[in-house]
């Protein structure tokens, strides 16, 4: 089960440099000038999980395998794109496919580096990207909502039921809000889900900052982070030029030369971390001998779907799922301290997998 993040924003905010040192490749080509990303580049990243290594220990795993996100850099967008500027039909094309949306905002000052609208505003940037893409959402309704009304009066059921929700969604985006602010009842979050809006999507902030406020963030920062609090969406301030340094050296100097700029972490673990919590998602585990590794499915998924993704088979002929918590397995030592303090359960196709459950799963094909 595959989930992605898009890396959309402004030419020149930094994305490509995100994304190379996301995969610490240099993949995506990082230059000064507009539109040096031509097709968007995939990238997968592991998702960052202390938990993982104690099962290991524990288990004596031989191999440690983390969960992963998928990133994608897509081309940069400019003021007019929704109408074909720059290269806005494909961007938006290549955004309508990702599962959630890293919109990246320049917060740094560098004459060197052009800015498209020859200032530094965060707040504003945003404003710019999301206008664009609110305004190609309502091009596609306006468009689709004629042939559906047409359906609906010649008795289709299915155009009868789709036509309010476009309707509701038309009203919040000719207001200037995005699609996801539309007021929907719970049926019609079902059929608002498979319009594939674009401001329908998840979105979170990533705060591009110089070097030197890596560890505080700046003036422009805090615009943006108070900007994306009032959205109600998530923020991380990066400096992608340090992510990129750091992607660069042996992992042994990597902690060192962290602790000198006055960071704990990465912030790239930070934006991993944010993606995954962002796209509401779990992680379960499956430890032994050869391996543990860390699976990733949606909140509230079921057993069984949560053993599809390791195999069909697995859900197909699902019988039952061996399930210890993570605490109880760390605490009673593992699975054989679980079995006898009786922590180790046998959980049936109805139940709902719960952050950190390591699982056994019994299937029949």
């Amino acid at each position: 089960m595959g989930f992605n993040c898009g890396i959309v924003g402004l030419p020149n905010v930094g994305k490509s440099t995100l994304f190379n040192a996301l995969t610490a490749t240099q993949a995506a080509q990082a230059a000064n000038y507009p539109f040096c990303t031509i097709e968007p580049n995939v990238g997968r990243v592991a998702v960052p999980d202390p938990r993982l290594d104690k099962l290991a220990a524990i288990a004596g795993s031989a191999k440690i395998i983390n969960t992963q996100l998928e990133f994608v850099d897509i081309a940069g967008l400019v003021k007019g794109a929704s109408r074909g500027e720059g290269l806005g039909n494909q961007f938006l094309g290549n955004i309508r496919e990702v599962d959630a949306i890293v919109h990246v905002l320049r917060c740094f000052e560098d004459g060197d580096v052009t800015h498209v609208s020859g200032k530094v505003d965060p707040v504003s940037d945003a404003e710019v990207v999301e206008t664009e893409l609110m305004l190609a959402d309502m091009d596609s309704l306006e468009k689709r909502l004629p042939n559906l009304e047409k359906k609906a009066k010649g008795g289709d059921k299915e155009s009868g039921a789709e036509v309010p929700v476009v309707k509701k969604a038309l009203d919040a985006l000719r207001d200037g809000k995005p699609a996801r602010e539309a007021k929907l009842t719970d049926d019609e979050r079902a059929i608002f889900a498979r319009l594939q809006l674009i401001t329908a999507k998840p979105m979170m902030y990533v705060l591009n900052v110089e070097e030197s406020s890596a560890a505080t963030g700046n003036e422009h920062s805090a615009r943006a982070e108070a900007f994306a609090t009032s959205r109600g969406m998530p923020s991380v301030v990066i400096s992608a030029a340090i992510e990129a340094e750091v992607a660069q050296l042996p992992a042994e100097d990597q902690s060192d030369y962290l602790s000198s700029l006055g960071l704990a972490e990465t912030g790239l673990a930070r934006v991993v971390r944010a993606g995954y919590a962002l796209l509401d998602l779990v992680t379960f585990f499956t430890v032994g001998p050869k391996e543990a590794r860390a699976w990733t499915v949606r909140r509230e998924a079921t057993a069984p779907q949560a053993a599809g993704v390791i195999h069909t088979d697995f859900e197909k002929g699902f019988i039952r799922a061996e399930t210890i918590a993570f605490d109880d397995y760390v605490t009673l030592n593992g699975e054989s301290g679980a079995r006898d303090a009786g922590k180790l359960r046998l959980e049936g196709k109805e139940y709902a997998v719960k952050d950190g459950d390591v699982f056994h799963f019994r299937f029949n094909v």
